[in-house]
């Protein structure tokens, strides 16, 4: 099977794309799997391209373990900048399992997305049980075995928990995201952030992806992320947050939605022999 697609990634976050509008591609989770192995094409996500009615495409995504996923940030951004230089539009609307997301493409290869409102309540997260989201009080280790608790849960389309710490260099996130990713609490699972405060508009974050692992950006923990600093009284309505390789920049509204600003790669044609 020859399958013509695009890569893509937002601050190193990246992914294998698929335009389903015209010739359908069906793949098996183990086809899905094969295509995201680093050891073959390698990605953090793949994503569908459907045509829908009600928007200007239908997005699917797909974690690099064959799992759905409801949300990807940086992987909307991505698909938005592909779309709108295949229509010709500068504003792109995107249905995706978490809602309709609406893009505008700027220049220099910046796009900003509406991820829409952050949930907080325990059964949107979701929890297995009713706790504070604020302060879970989970318990993590630094590197020198020193014991924290805290982490504040936030649904961005997809779950997530924070843990603010005075320095992230102090902790292994590939030991800590895997243990919180299937803490016994998420029935879903969760993406894990472990984030260090700056300055009141700066964050460093390291992230661990739900299905994905360790990854160089994720654009809705950069959302959860900021707004769980504001629920918190650590930053503001504006904060950008520092991943690896760059900053995305995200706003909360007045109506407390989310907007998350950043670059995108340019557009790259691939073909992919399964």
């Amino acid at each position: 099977m020859d399958i013509k697609a695009f890569k893509m990634d937002g601050l190193g976050n990246d992914f294998v794309i698929i335009d389903n509008r015209e010739e359908i591609t069906d793949l098996t989770k183990e086809q899905i799997i094969k295509i995201c192995d680093r050891n073959f094409i390698g990605c953090d996500q793949l994503i569908f391209i459907e045509s829908d009615k009600s928007a200007d495409a239908y997005l699917k995504f797909y974690n690099s373990d064959g799992g759905q996923s409801g949300a990807c940030g940086n992987g909307t951004r991505c698909v938005a900048d592909l779309i709108s230089k295949d229509l010709n539009i500068k504003s792109v609307v995107l249905k995706t399992l978490s809602g309709n997301l609406k893009s505008e493409i700027l220049e220099n290869n910046i796009v900003t997305t509406e991820i829409g409102k952050a949930k907080t309540e325990w059964n949107e997260i979701p929890l297995s049980e009713k706790l504070n989201t604020k302060n879970l009080n989970i318990k993590i280790n630094d590197k020198n075995n020193k014991e924290y608790s805290g982490g504040t849960a936030v649904n961005v389309g997809n779950p997530h928990i924070i843990f603010f710490v005075n320095k992230i260099d102090n902790f292994d996130i590939k030991k800590i995201g895997p243990d919180i990713e299937n803490y016994k609490i998420f029935p879903e699972k969760c993406n894990v952030t472990i984030a260090q405060i700056i300055n009141n508009s700066l964050i460093k974050v390291k992230v661990w992806e739900r299905g994905a692992g360790l990854t160089k950006a994720c654009g809705t923990a950069a959302c959860a992320t900021a707004f769980a600093s504001k629920l918190n009284d650590l930053t503001g309505d504006k904060t950008d947050i520092e991943f690896e390789n760059g900053k995305l920049t995200i706003s909360i509204d007045e109506k407390n939605s989310i907007h998350m600003k950043g670059p995108v790669s340019d557009i790259k044609k691939i073909e992919i022999k399964l």
